[in-house]
């Protein structure tokens, strides 16, 4: 589906074409993004961004001055077991549309992930840190930052950390569910990150691509928690008596490592002039979004 939202024309009007329109930051980009410029998403099902042609057809119809992609094969455990697809998505996709974004002389801004670090460090990750990812997905998503840089050196490649919002699978919105069935869940303590509001993220693309942003910018909500602390301010926040409590990785196996920590420095990003909310303030924030749209279902 085509989603549009189209402004009056003014001098300083950009047109921007988002691959990934119909995921959890799409859904939260498309109307965050007003003013006078030109938008319009499109989702996998108007251009599959590993087929290359298909991503020239669409690029070359609007002309885009920017394109934002946030298409990718997020399911961090299924591309242990699809190796081949996340590959095909994350990696070949995003060189895809690089090389039509340079055909046609545009910019693109590219989503990229904290799974690209091993987690070993205990100080926040800077953008010029090396890439050492400890799984498919990051590994996917690390190739493919190396080959957007080749083709496309003046590439701002936006990474964010535990990302959430409405119209999609998350994490809150799991807690939750799974709260409202459930006297006590356990929540590991021992993975430290920053949950990132997609409403909050999709502001700060917005000015990046308004500031002409170009290189690795860390996006994340500031501060930092465990997911145990994390789920206990979901559950506390909707008003909730469930019990939260303390347990580690190695008590809940997945089939891809998690890194044990991904807090991202915000240096480069302050340098453009974005400061980003707290993540407590923006948890309060979603769920006040996520009530109101369970009392209209």
């Amino acid at each position: 589906m085509v989603i549009g939202n189209i402004f009056g024309k003014g001098s300083e009007q950009m047109r921007v074409l988002i691959f990934g329109a119909t995921g959890l930051l799409g859904k939260a980009l498309i109307p965050a993004w007003t003013g006078d410029d030109d938008v319009r998403g499109l989702g996998s099902k108007d251009a599959d961004i590993r087929d290359e042609n298909q991503v020239r057809t669409a690029v070359t119809s609007f002309n885009p001055d920017w394109i934002v992609l946030a298409a990718a094969y997020t399911d961090v455990d299924g591309c242990e077991a699809n190796q081949e697809l996340a590959f095909a998505v994350n990696t070949q996709g995003a060189a895809n549309v690089a090389r039509v974004t340079k055909e046609n002389g545009a910019r693109l801004l590219f989503i990229s992930t904290d799974y690209v670090f091993d987690g070993t460090k205990t100080l926040p990750y800077e953008v010029d840190d090396v890439r050492s990812p400890r799984s498919v997905y990051g590994l996917s998503k690390a190739e493919a930052e190396v080959e957007l840089e080749r083709i496309l050196p003046e590439v701002c490649i936006a990474r964010t950390s535990w990302l959430y919002g409405m119209g999609g699978k998350c994490f809150p919105d799991t807690i939750l569910k799974l709260a409202a069935t459930r006297p006590a869940l356990d929540v590991v303590t021992d993975q430290r990150g920053s949950p990132t509001y997609a409403v909050d993220l999709a502001s700060a693309i917005i000015e990046l691509c308004r500031k002409d942003a170009r290189g690795i910018v860390h996006v994340t909500n500031s501060g930092d928690c465990t997911w145990f602390d994390f789920a206990r301010d979901i559950t506390a926040g909707a008003g909730l008596l469930t019990e939260v409590r303390p347990t580690t990785s190695d008590k809940f196996v997945r089939p891809a490592e998690r890194p044990k920590y991904s807090v991202l420095s915000s240096a480069r990003l302050e340098r453009y002039g974005v400061k980003m909310p707290g993540w407590r303030e923006a948890l309060s924030r979603y769920l006040v979004e996520r009530s109101a749209s369970v009392q209209k279902a």
